[in-house]
């Protein structure tokens, strides 16, 4: 077909072409879903779906032909439709570089600064930093410095804003970033592979991985520039994608293709809404609205700019942003600016590329949604240009919400904003050099630099005059959004009384009052009274420093304003100044302490992770990497919407089955002599499907199978179960419901955890007590940036291979085998890397795995399944939410005597491993010496989705409540909570006491020592009296600061081992423990090269690098556990030591003999000697540990220190310092990544991940726009982290402790540093109330997001204010 032709897509990926007829591909196929099904590119990774994480971020390009120009920016994958890319050129991961041509720097700067761990979301990463390295290269100015680029370090950090990692905290990828940017302080770079603490800066610079930028690869292929130059036509018009280039042409596009009500058609710029929308709908035809150049131009006058509806958000910042070439005032440019700024904080950068101004204000028309956009362009007063029925209208942006939900057929044209706004108050500068427009913009969301939905959003835009000892609003324009209406909307009450007003704080004060009318948002609204109060506050902020300082801050403002324009005015110094001050860093810095060991060499250095740079390329492989077998299916679960019910029929929206599937598999296909089991434990089972009763929301009722992925889904999304709920009991959905109905798990007698001393006792000895206090927590979802996904495969003689992503394939195998009713030895399951666990891998991996298994003996195909983000978040149970009560006795020093505790855990509908978390929890709460500790701990059955082990599973609670307690106890006792905390901590003859033989040795007990070492290195006493004074300047902001320890029992666990070493010398090894990023095969193969260097002969100094560890195989290495409770890798790596030593006694007498004959002897003519002579050199081993040493103590502290905002709820984390012993670290490289990665998970459960549920307990936070892991840029801004080698210890497996799970407790110190601040502005709260009194005692809950925050803080303290400055006023008067 000849190039150029209106039914052919032509792009190219990596430099390749392809070439595909545009109805060979329905329309709404992702680019992603042909990368991964298409090419052999598999680093462009599915997550979420929705553009919210960046996994699937590629680089896109494109050419114009005209000005011979190369543009190229960040897009989502997931949700650019392949049709719009049409002679552009794709690049991925592995087009900058790869194993076999060579990496890339950016690949070998992610490995070496350790920033890439489960490596799923490392590949998008890499192209986000790829694509700011391209576009800092246009910039003008100096060339950089040698290996580096034009890139600011703000720049770089900001690369990666949006992007999620869930294991590393982000430091060292932000490191791994700021290695490029040309202003970098070196010493700011953490811990790496490549220098070492100490050498010169230019020794640094010379041994960073080489990076020229002329050397870079080309992202746009000269035979695709040939290709556009020559076509004749660049739109395609198949049967049914049409990309129509003229109005004209969509206007017979619309008639010719909407024309029937039997045909769906859709019209789409960047089609990014499907990210938030997910559309069920199938549409017969797209018309693609982006190169039509009507809706695609930008056009300035003297009374402001036109943004045509197609023009991406990042299009129209560039254009807000450039000289006002016809804008006539300086406040025109600062308007402008300003929204071009918060437009920046819109999603991400890479939804911001393709996502069109058009499509975010027709989405807030049709489907409420809550747009900044609209905010801002209501309040300045934009139109736009409509086509309704091939009619044009101009209408204001207010006429155009107001509109009925636009249909298919209308358009929007374009947008326009005036360059004043619509302010009717009219004047001249220089009649009037004393009046001034000003604007400001203003949203409140859980993460400042965007990638989440404001809880409201605003603009103010007023003309002000200054006067004799005061300023007089002239004029002002406000609009609101986002708050629980249907669309933005002007606050013309406000407006009007505000008008002509001389300002003072009594102006202000009626003001906020009458805001509070005018904002309200609509019933059954989320938070409600919070999105009022911030009304309150941004009105507030807006308008009282013009009352506070009158006419001297009104005209620095307006001076200041002038001279930033002025100053942009300057091309030289657009760059400088002015950029560094609106663009800061997201991290000031960070310090990394490690300590290397040399004696068991390599062991103790801190080498680069195993696969890092191939994960960093893309090239490793995940079990959704491996391609489809011929003929494979494709399956989704479908699930229970409630809580308790009969399964009467499971039936589809149009009774007939969905397009592509092909069966539906339940309880009833399970062959005869297998089990109804999904997943199993020594702790009990849950079933696969349920049968005649569903006993949760989220459990699994039916698989249906398709032919692709994308029907299965939809197939699912269209299914319907009738329930009868007739003779049942109502559901128990609360503990407390539980309790009623004495509906418990039975807590083996072996997992009980026993009680210390005795508590009536210890309440004798109390001088004071509290009684019956209440804690609840909630649950958490683990976010493995890669889902639940298995492949089953049948094979011959009914045997079946099943490749899973779980952290204990052994227990797969045998769930599997149960299920099918066959041997275990006809089942065969293959791990090899995990994408993210954090104890979700575990039981929840294994009823994919099996449905998988099922279907496919069934169906006799293979079968595989990839769960989309919705229904693992609704399914994956979490992380167990529990209520405590208690009651301590203490006396008046803060020493306590006695605490008891009664815990109700929500278990769920099913045990998994819920009876472990009694246990867990006393064993950490146990880290203060409390006298007497009592307790009763239920296991409550509910009809909730089963909880599951999390990452500190039990642990993090049970830190947590032993922190409230001392909160609590200082509070009451007015002592400073440090005090209290330090005066409970254990001496050695109490740790013995409540830990017993885990206490282990004086020598080990690390504790106080980490206490005053942390309380030195991170000034604490210091920073303590710095917030004092802080807290008592500063009004609207508070400081708190924190420290908390922790002590947490692990147990060792019995592992599977083989090494064999082959001909040429290269080593195999296999272990039970799997590889999720925890860096487990790093200090295997470290362990091995350690354990064989012992035969002493050259060559053997860089075994590390002849090391292999394989995927894990349940017919070739069994009993492989689990991989769970932070010591795997010690037990892996002991079982591999011990396999070592085997063979290195084969070795050494035929070592001995050789050296009579040869010398020296080297390794590789050792290990071809032994093999030529038959030396078996293969050696497994199964080892157990000693149960008298097994169990072991971790030890560590944090200081926290955050900064609350008053009058918004934020919280800013300044800085964290920790310091975690690792007995003797076998990688401190591997330890301190587990450190901090733990840290921030940690974060996410204190202060911002919100697992919420309905009332029937279906999860309702079932995606990225509503649930809100740590980013970037609510991490510490001073990350400050030791590695304490403390020490030997010879139970322990060469001295080294665990680091997995222990650091995520410290980040109760976050919690903790919050409350402090909040009790600051409490105690201001109370001076302004006066008779309003808040509670003595407050209770901060988990997690302590923006709305809890500003509760605590007073959803009225503005209006308390004024009223205490008007009180004031009038004293003073008198």
């Amino acid at each position: 077909m000849e190039i150029g032709t209106n039914d052919v897509l032509v792009f190219a990926v990596n430099g390749k072409r392809y070439e595909v007829s545009s109805d060979s591909l329905h329309p709404s196929t992702t680019l992603l879903h042909f990368l991964r099904s298409h090419t052999p590119f598999k680093s462009v990774k599915l997550s979420c779906g929705e553009g919210g994480c960046g996994a699937c971020v590629v680089l896109q390009s494109t050419y114009d032909p005209v000005h011979k120009q190369v543009t190229s920016c960040t897009v989502n994958a997931c949700l650019t439709l392949v049709h719009s890319v049409n002679y552009c050129s794709i690049t991925t991961s592995e087009g900058l570089g790869n194993s076999k041509i060579g990496f890339h720097p950016i690949h070998e700067r992610f490995a070496g600064f350790h920033a890439s761990q489960c490596g799923f979301c490392t590949p998008g990463m890499c192209v986000a930093l790829f694509s700011a390295l391209v576009n800092a290269q246009e910039k003008q100015g100096p060339d950089p410095p040698t290996g580096f680029s034009k890139l600011t370090v703000a720049e770089a950090e900001k690369s990666i804003a949006g992007h999620f990692c869930r294991c590393t905290g982000y430091r060292p990828i932000a490191d791994a970033c700021k290695s490029f940017a040309s202003d970098v302080d070196m010493e700011d770079l953490g811990i790496n592979s490549f220098w070492k603490k100490g050498e010169s800066d230019e020794a640094k610079m010379s041994k960073l991985p080489s990076y020229n930028p002329k050397d870079d690869i080309c992202t746009y292929p000269d035979f695709l520039k040939s290709e556009l130059e020559a076509a004749m036509c660049l739109n395609i018009n198949g049967k049914s994608w049409h990309s129509p280039l003229t109005l004209k042409e969509l206007e017979r596009s619309i008639e010719t293709n909407m024309v029937t009500a039997t045909t769906k058609s859709r019209l789409v710029a960047g089609d990014t809404g499907m990210g938030f929308y997910k559309a069920l709908d199938h549409y017969d035809n797209y018309i693609d609205l982006k190169k039509v150049s009507e809706l695609s131009s930008i056009k300035r006058d003297h009374t402001g700019i036109v943004i045509g509806a197609a023009v991406t958000i990042s299009q129209a910042v560039l254009a807000l942003n450039e000289e006002g070439e016809g804008v006539s005032s300086f406040e025109g440019e600062l308007i402008y600016k300003k929204i071009a700024s918060h437009l920046k904080k819109i999603a991400t950068e890479s939804v911001r590329n393709s996502g069109s101004i058009g499509g975010n204000l027709v989405m807030a028309q049709r489907s409420s949604f809550p747009s900044d956009i609209v905010t801002i362009l209501l309040c300045v007063g934009s139109k736009v240009n409509l086509i309704t029925d091939l009619r044009h209208e101009n209408l204001t942006l207010d006429e155009f919400l107001s509109r009925p939900s636009l249909d298919q057929r209308s358009v929007l044209m374009n947008i326009h904003i005036p360059c004043r706004g619509s302010l009717k108050y009219s004047f001249s500068r220089e009649t009037q050099p004393d009046t001034r427009i000003l604007f400001e913009t203003y949203r409140a969301a859980s993460r400042p630099l965007g990638n989440a939905l404001p809880y409201l959003n605003a603009a103010f835009l007023a003309v002000v005059s200054s006067v004799d000892n005061g300023v007089v609003i002239s004029e002002i324009q406000m609009a609101f959004g986002a708050f629980g209406t249907k669309h933005a909307q002007r606050a013309r009450m406000v407006e009007k009384y505000l008008a002509g007003k001389f300002l003072n704080s009594d102006i202000l004060y009626k003001a906020v009052k009458l805001i509070r009318e005018d904002v309200v948002p609509e019933q059954g609204t989320s938070d409600a009274l919070y999105r009022s109060s911030l009304a309150v506050s941004y009105l507030f902020e807006f308008l009282y420093p013009m009352v506070k300082n009158g006419t001297a801050v009104t005209n620095s403002w307006l001076t200041e304003n002038t001279e930033l324009l002025s100053r942009n005015r300057n091309k030289q110094e657009k760059d400088s100044e002015y950029d560094s001050m609106r663009k800061p860093t997201l991290l000031s810095s960070g310090k990394q302490v490690i300590q290397s060991r040399t004696e068991y060499y390599p062991i103790g250095e801190p080498i680069t992770k195993s696969g890092a740079s191939i994960q960093a390329s893309g090239e490793a492989v995940y079990v959704d990497d491996i391609p489809s077998p011929t003929n494979c299916l494709y399956g989704a679960f479908i699930y229970s919407t409630q809580p308790l019910a009969r399964v009467k029929n499971i039936r589809f929206i149009s009774n007939l089955l969905p397009e592509g599937v092909s069966s539906v598999i339940t309880c009833n296909d399970i062959p005869p002599g297998g089990q109804n089991i999904g997943s199993k434990s020594v702790l009990g089972t849950e079933l696969l499907f349920a049968d005649d009763l569903t006993e949760c929301t989220g459990q699994r009722v039916a698989l249906v199978v398709a032919d692709t992925q994308k029907h299965a889904d939809r197939a699912a999304s269209l299914a319907i179960i009738d329930y009868e709920t007739e003779n049942l009991e109502s559901p128990i959905i609360t503990v407390e419901e539980a309790v009623e109905k004495s509906s418990f798990f039975e807590i083996p007698t072996f997992l009980r955890p026993a009680q210390v001393g005795n508590f009536s006792k210890g309440m004798a000895e109390a001088e004071d007590s509290i009684l019956s206090t209440e804690i609840r927590l909630p649950s958490q979802y683990y976010f493995y940036m890669e889902s639940q996904t298995a492949l089953a495969i049948p094979d011959e003689d009914n045997c079946i291979v099943v490749h899973s992503s779980s952290q204990c394939p052994e227990f797969v195998h045998k769930v599997i085998a149960v299920c099918l009713g066959i041997p275990e030895n006809n089942v065969r399951v293959i791990t090899r890397r995990v994408g993210g666990g954090f104890g979700g891998k575990a039981l929840k991996s294994m009823p994919v795995a099996t449905a998988c298994a099922l279907a496919a003996q069934k169906l006799c195909r293979p079968v595989r399944m990839y769960l989309n983000r919705k229904t693992d978040m609704i399914m994956a149970g979490g992380r167990h939410p529990m209520k405590i009560t208690y009651s301590v006795g203490f006396k008046s020093d803060g020493k306590i005597t006695a605490l008891h505790l009664d815990i109700l855990i929500n278990a769920g509908f099913s045990p998994d491993v819920s009876a472990i978390i009694p246990g867990n929890m006393i064993g950490v709460l146990k880290k203060y010496d409390w006298g007497a500790l009592s307790f009763d701990i239920k296991l409550c059955k509910t009809n909730h989705s089963s909880k599951s082990a999390m990452r500190g599973p039990g642990e993090v609670q049970g830190s947590y409540i032993a922190e409230a307690v001392i909160e609590h106890v200082a509070f009451t006792l007015s002592l400073e909570v440090d005090s209290v905390r330090y005066r409970n901590l254990h001496t050695f003859d109490s740790l013995k006491l409540f830990y017993e033989q885990s206490a282990g040795e004086l020598v080990e007990y690390t504790l106080p020592s980490i206490w005053d070492r942390l309380g030195m290195s991170s000034n604490f006493k210091q920073r303590i009296e710095m917030n004092e004074l802080f807290n008592r300047d500063e009004i609207w902001r508070k400081r708190g600061l924190s420290r908390v320890p922790i002590m947490m029992p692990v147990t060792m666990r019995s592992s599977p081992g083989k090494v064999s070493i082959l001909s040429d010398g290269s080593i195999v090894v296999e272990v039970g423990g799997i590889e999720l990023g925890q860096g487990l095969w790093t200090k295997v193969k470290q362990m091995t090269a350690y354990a064989l260097s012992s035969i002493q002969c050259d060559g053997t100094a860089d075994l590390v690098d002849k090391v292999r560890v394989v995927q894990s195989d349940t017919l070739s290495l069994i009993q492989g556990g689990i991989t769970s409770s932070s010591t795997t890798s010690e037990s892996s790596c002991e079982v591999v030591r011990i396999c070592c030593n085997i063979l290195v006694e084969r070795l050494v007498p035929l070592k001995e003999s050789l050296q009579v004959q040869m010398t020296p002897l080297n390794w590789h003519s050792l290990i071809l000697q032994a093999h030529s002579r038959g030396l078996s050199l293969s050696a497994s081993w199964y080892f157990v540990p000693d149960s008298n040493f097994s169990r072991y103590l971790n030890y560590g502290a944090a200081v926290s220190e955050v900064e609350i905002n008053i009058l918004t709820g934020e919280t800013s984390i300044l800085q964290a310092d920790i310091i975690y012993d690792c007995g003797q670290s076998m990688n401190p490289a591997v330890d301190m990544g587990q450190i901090e990665g733990a840290f921030v998970q940690g974060i996410g459960f204190f202060m911002s991940e919100e697992y919420l549920t309905n009332a029937d307990g279906l999860v309702v936070a079932d995606s990225t726009w509503t649930y809100m892991i740590p980013t970037i840029d609510t991490i510490p801004r001073q990350f400050n982290v030791e590695v304490l080698n403390s020490g030997h210890h010879e139970e322990r497996v060469l001295s080294s402790k665990a680091s997995g799970e222990p650091p995520l407790l410290l980040a109760a110190s976050v919690h903790c540093a919050t409350r402090a601040a909040i009790k600051e502005a409490r105690k201001q709260y109370h001076a302004w109330s006066k008779l309003v009194m808040f509670d003595s005692m407050f209770d901060l809950a988990v997690p302590a997001t923006m709305p809890v925050v500003k509760q605590l803080c007073g959803m009225d303290s503005v209006e308390l204010y004024l009223q205490s400055l008007l009180s004031t006023s009038r004293k003073n008067q008198l």
